[in-house]
């Protein structure tokens, strides 16, 4: 099996790599934070890459890519801590594509792929705990179209999204709406997370919705897993910038006269750093390569990646943290940013925890050893 990128994969690096470096800079990451951690420019600028249109077929507007080249996207988006939450219009691009009749489609996937509209997923609920079979919107019939009643919360730039994906309740089972922020009855809360992006509370009342698939589970875990696999991916590029800045500062810092990267059991904490970022990037590769597969063996390998790659991340973020000393904590330096963007990725689409007790759960008799 080759597991080299493609030119066209490579270049798409570059690309992004490219824009990370010279318009995302730390001064306008910070900027963007202030001003309550959403830029409208940064997301056109994505846009402009095509990078919206990354999982929208051709025919659509898009660039009819897919799982390794949206990792590929998210690396490097990672390693600039970017705010703007481009995994959205991953999600967005999967589920309407997938699932959306053609009226919807033509409606939205070529301004979603353009950048024109930001469609947003907006699936917790206080009560549900990740869990995605538990869910307390409701929707109902209204004449020729639905209306929706329900809380969604932690829902990525909520309030400056266009519009939602949002999963309800419809005769005892789930399915999935469409619900434009504009619409009577929706009202989206924003506020500022702990790495520096918003996130808000969307409350919807009797709001006008437009069905995408009244079988609403099987498509949502899809999208989650692809929130997941793109979370993984971002996680990888976090990690990486985290160990650069660790052994850069090492290398600078001195104690007693002599640089403390010569010091050889924090070298020893640094090898560790590094071993946990490779066993989160082959994960991260694992979990790419099987979001096509069938649903129970998509939804095991991604829980086993995320489960990995929470380890990962807490591990190397509090080891830079504990290697950069005081510093390391404050607002002023680069890496505390880096340390908190870790910690938030770890709880997004599922905890560590909630992802062990998924591996544990689809477990089957061999426990994964061939007898």
């Amino acid at each position: 099996m080759d597991f080299n990128f493609s030119d066209d994969q490579q270049q798409l690096r570059d690309a992004v790599a490219k824009w990370v470096e010279k318009g995302y800079s730390f001064e306008r990451r910070q900027a963007t934070e202030a001003a309550g951690g959403f830029s409208r420019e940064a997301w056109d600028e994505l846009a402009e890459l095509g990078l919206g249109g990354l999982y929208i077929p051709e025919d659509e507007g898009g660039l009819g890519m897919g799982p390794v080249e949206g990792m590929v996207v998210m690396e490097e988006l990672g390693r600039g801590i970017v705010l703007e939450p481009l995994a959205q219009s991953f999600i967005a691009g999967a589920v309407l594509a997938g699932h959306a009749d053609e009226d919807t489609k033509d409606n939205w996937l070529p301004r979603i792929a353009g950048g024109q509209a930001m469609v947003v997923l907006a699936y917790q609920e206080r009560v549900a705990r990740y869990r995605l079979d538990v869910c307390e919107a409701r929707a109902a019939k209204a004449g020729n179209g639905w209306t929706l009643n329900g809380t969604k919360s932690l829902v990525p730039a909520g309030d400056e999204a266009d519009a939602f994906i949002v999963p309800a309740q419809v005769d005892g089972k789930i399915a999935l709406f469409l619900v434009e922020r504009a619409a009577d009855g929706v009202a989206a809360r924003g506020y500022g997370t702990q790495d520096g992006s918003r996130a808000a509370e969307v409350v919807f009342d009797k709001a006008a919705a437009t069905l995408i698939t009244l079988d609403g589970l099987p498509a949502l875990e899809h999208a989650v897993d692809i929130g997941i696999a793109a979370t993984c991916a971002e996680a990888v590029g976090v990690m990486d910038k985290t160990l650069a800045i660790t052994v850069e500062y090492m290398n600078t810092r001195k104690q007693f006269g002599v640089a403390i990267a010569t010091f050889q059991a924090l070298r020893h904490r640094v090898a560790d750093m590094k071993m946990q970022l490779e066993l989160a990037r082959s994960m991260s590769y694992y979990a790419s390569l099987k979001l096509n597969a069938p649903a129970a063996e998509r939804r095991q390998a991604l829980a086993r990646a995320k489960y990995q790659l929470g380890v990962s991340m807490r591990f190397v973020g509090q080891q830079a943290v504990q290697l950069h000393g005081g510093i390391g904590v404050t607002d002023e330096y680069i890496v505390s940013h880096y340390f908190k963007k870790l910690t938030q990725l770890e709880m997004t689409f599922g905890d560590t925890l909630h992802h062990l007790g998924e591996v544990s759960a689809r477990m089957q008799d061999t426990a994964g050893v061939f007898a």
